[in-house]
């Protein structure tokens, strides 16, 4: 076929053609020049595997000369090559998550340098950054700023997103804006989640793995033919614990571990050629034992005074329980144990058909996230003289319900397109215990029950305008309407408030707004291999309500939707025959009404509130370079810059912490981080293959507050893995043997100040060196 305009770059005239040549050359020049100054991750090892995602269109992908498959994604909600697609795109596959593992969000986006991840004793206060932009809230009349989709289903909240990732076949992370494809929670970025799909050929495994610290994983599952030509079927099941790296020295137990368990199936049934329906169900059991944090000082430092205030009664009252507050601290002394059990759980039915040369897609998907918790919110065994014991419990019951009807166009025509509509309903019901034992007086408790009810409608479209085979212009829109309500009721057994719980109070309120989120670019082809795009996005993150234990009147008025305004460019480019990858980015956001967190205090206990900070933005560089120098050997160098700042707070009445931020970076957006990784594999001989594998990973210093307090900043860190993987073709075997972290940095994966005082670290997984090994064997 003829596109418009290709007369103008097929023309005979020698001039004409050099003069093409000089825009390839001056446009390579002008993307790659600031590109190398600070690059991040777009995409891993293109050797790896062949991906695609459930309800995508699947196209033909051209295997290269060098028979090595090109990564292919599903970032439109079509299967493309990830070379080609105008998005910014990290991809992490499933080889790599066994070879480091890291088998959650928390884990995997170690390895993603645009991206970062908030941790806390419960899930549902968990959530996910992008450029250094991310909703921290323990409400649930607020959606996350990054969307995350589990097999085409988008995950309305944050803690549903938490669980194991068992059965992964790879994660891709979207930067920057991605509703008009993937919803109106994700302004931000989305995080697109494929697990493994049926095969008709039989095919089963068994894997293992023990480390230090008693860590285990067993998981397996198997796929294949059950009725021929018409259903296939996948199953896996995982057994999972570790007792972790924090003593509690009360009753001289460890914590800051997990148990999991899980189950998950598809079935593909094939009626005729154009038809696939698949069933997909999953369910997870996540039992974390993460506490409320480790005592890292008894002091505060004030921002932006830099006045030391310290606690003398807090400090007296650990030292009677035998801890030493400390960076290295890793002991608490906790009567209570603090703990967050989760069911998370989902069904779909997806529909894949074929009209003509158009692909239809529908998928129904119900999923539902039950959370009970304990914390000690005084993080001591017992009371003192003016600290008292605090203790929560907490009941959730959320669901949702969503349909998404979609259809994509035929390529290689003028226009092509992706069009569709959704809906989204979710209810989430939560119960909340608070009691209060000051020292030698009497008891105090509260009782909060309050929930709400959601829901979106949206049609949404996005798809290109070829004017010649190499040049096409990008165009998206989604439109979409909001309605949100909730409920609100607590009790008290005091009339006036007192630590950490207020008077009794009631409240309900409803919202309903309409938005849109739209994307407009070009994209230009340089050659077969390399490709450069220039687009503009604007996001929408919905009106939210702060509806939580402590909720007042203040918080019955809605919060305004978060919106921004994105600009991106950047190149995707392989050379040398595909042997040296190369992809850069740069990008400026700027966002308003952002919604995030500020503290504040109930008689003397910290809290957080939600309110519409205020304007803020985020510019950087990313990029990512993989090459392959000789043979066997891959060498990879993922980076990213981020430049994240306040740039105008709105300070909410009576705040209890300076509002001059202004200027201030961003919580959980490090100037700097960057993965460097090399890989060498080659075959012993007919049997036996060898591979060598180590990454190290660095971020400079991150902020992990919004209010920029000098003592919740956790200092620039690096972290060093190794592995080794010996494979039996023979007998289908595998062992790797993996090190974790093996200079033995300690660093915090969170930093955030003491409900009663002082300030506490939260310890990650590989807080210190850990080894052990996997081993799978294939049928």
């Amino acid at each position: 076929m003829k596109y418009p305009f290709d007369s103008l770059l097929l023309a005979k005239d020698p001039k004409t053609h050099s003069a093409k040549y000089l825009l390839h050359a001056m446009t390579l020049v002008c993307l790659t020049f600031p590109a190398n100054q600070a690059v991040a991750a777009t995409g891993k090892h293109p050797k790896h595997s062949t991906i695609s995602g459930p309800g995508s269109e699947a196209n033909d992908v051209k295997v290269p000369p060098n028979n090595e498959e090109q990564v292919t994604v599903t970032v439109r909600r079509r299967s493309e090559p990830l070379q080609k697609v105008p998005v910014a795109t990290s991809v992490f596959t499933a080889r790599e998550a066994t070879r480091n593992n890291v088998h959650d969000l928390q884990g995997i986006l170690q390895f993603i340098p645009s991206a970062n991840f908030r941790t806390s004793a419960s899930s549902k206060d968990r959530t996910v950054f992008v450029r250094g932009i991310g909703t921290i809230s323990t409400s649930p009349g607020v959606e996350p700023s990054v969307s995350t989709v589990l097999d085409g289903v988008v995950l309305a909240r944050s803690g549903q997103a938490t669980a194991d990732l068992f059965d992964l076949e790879h994660m891709e992370v979207l930067r920057g804006p991605q509703g008009t494809l993937f919803g109106k929670n994700a302004s931000a970025g989305a995080v697109n989640i494929v697990t493994a799909t049926p095969t008709e050929d039989f095919h089963a495994h068994a894997e293992a793995s023990y480390f230090s610290g008693d860590e285990y994983r067993l998981n397996a599952g198997a796929s294949g033919t059950l009725v021929p030509s018409k259903l296939t079927a996948i199953g896996s099941f995982l057994v999972g614990g570790y007792t972790g790296n924090v003593r509690n020295v009360y009753n001289n137990e460890t914590v800051n571990g997990y148990q999991h368990r899980g189950a998950r199936t598809k079935l593909a049934w094939t009626p005729d050629d154009q038809t696939r329906i698949t069933l997909g169900l999953d369910y997870m059991y996540s039992n974390d034992s993460v506490p409320n944090g480790v005592f890292s000082s008894t002091s505060r430092i004030a921002y932006p005074t830099g006045t030391v205030t310290g606690n003398a009664a807090l400090a007296k009252a650990l030292s009677s329980e035998g801890i030493n507050p400390s960076s290295n601290n890793t002991r608490l002394s906790n009567n209570i144990l603090s703990k967050s059990v989760d069911h998370n759980g989902g069904a779909s039915i997806t529909l894949d058909r074929k009209i003509d040369s158009y692909n239809l897609t529908s998928i129904s998907a119900y999923r539902r996230w039950q959370n009970t918790q304990n914390q000690d919110y005084d993080q001591l065994s017992q009371a003192y003289g003016s600290l008292p014991q605090l203790a929560d419990h907490g009941w959730l019951d959320f669901w949702q319900a969503s349909e998404e009807v979609r259809i994509a166009s035929p390529k290689g025509h003028f226009l092509d397109y992706v069009a569709g509509l959704y809906y989204l309903h979710t209810s989430d019901s939560e119960t909340y215990d608070r009691s209060l034992q000051p020292y030698g007086a009497t008891p105090v408790a509260g009782r909060a029950s309050f929930g709400t009810t959601g829901n979106n409608y949206a049609a949404f479209a996005e798809g290109n305008l070829n004017f010649t085979r190499n040049f096409r212009a990008i165009l998206g829109l989604r439109l979409l309407r909001d309605d949100l309500d909730y409920r609100f009721n607590r009790s008290s057994t005091s009339a006036a408030a007192v630590t950490g719980i207020r008077t009794g109070f009631s409240s309900n309120g409803s919202t309903a707004h309409n938005g849109y989120v739209d994307r407009i670019g070009l994209q230009y082809d340089l050659s077969h291999d390399i490709h450069a795009y220039f687009t503009y996005s604007h996001g929408y993150k919905g009106p939210a309500y702060n509806v939580f234990f402590n909720m007042q009147n203040t918080d019955a008025n809605s919060l305004r939707p978060e919106q921004n305004n994105s600009f991106e460019i950047g190149m995707k480019s392989q050379f040398f025959h595909r042997r040296l990858t190369a992809n850069f980015s740069a990008f400026i956001e700027n966002f308003s009404n952002y919604q995030a967190n500020f503290l504040d205090s109930v008689a003397g206990a910290t809290v957080t509130r939600l309110i519409n900070a205020g304007t803020v933005s985020s510019k950087g560089v990313e990029g990512d370079i993989t090459t392959h120098p000789f043979r066997y050997v891959t060498i990879g160098g993922n980076f990213a810059y981020t430049y994240a700042t306040v740039d105008h707070f709105n300070c909410p009445a009576g705040a209890p912490l300076s509002c001059n931020v202004n200027g201030q970076p961003l919580p959980f957006a490090p100037r700097w981080k960057t993965v460097l990784n090399a890989d060498y594999t080659r075959p012993l001989n007919d049997r036996f293959t060898l591979s060598l594998d180590s990454d190290y990973t660095w971020q400079s210093r991150t902020q992990y507050s919004l209010t920029e307090t000098p003592d919740t900043i956790q200092k620039a860190y690096g972290i060093w893995n190794l592995g080794t993987t010996i494979e039996d073709k023979k007998h289908r075997l595998r062992l790797t043997l993996i090190m974790r972290n093996a200079i033995n940095t300690h660093y915090a994966s969170y930093i955030g100040y003491g409900s009663l005082g002082g300030v506490v670290n939260w310890l990650p997984r590989d807080y210190g060196r850990y080894g052990g090994f996997t081993l799978r064997k294939d049928f």
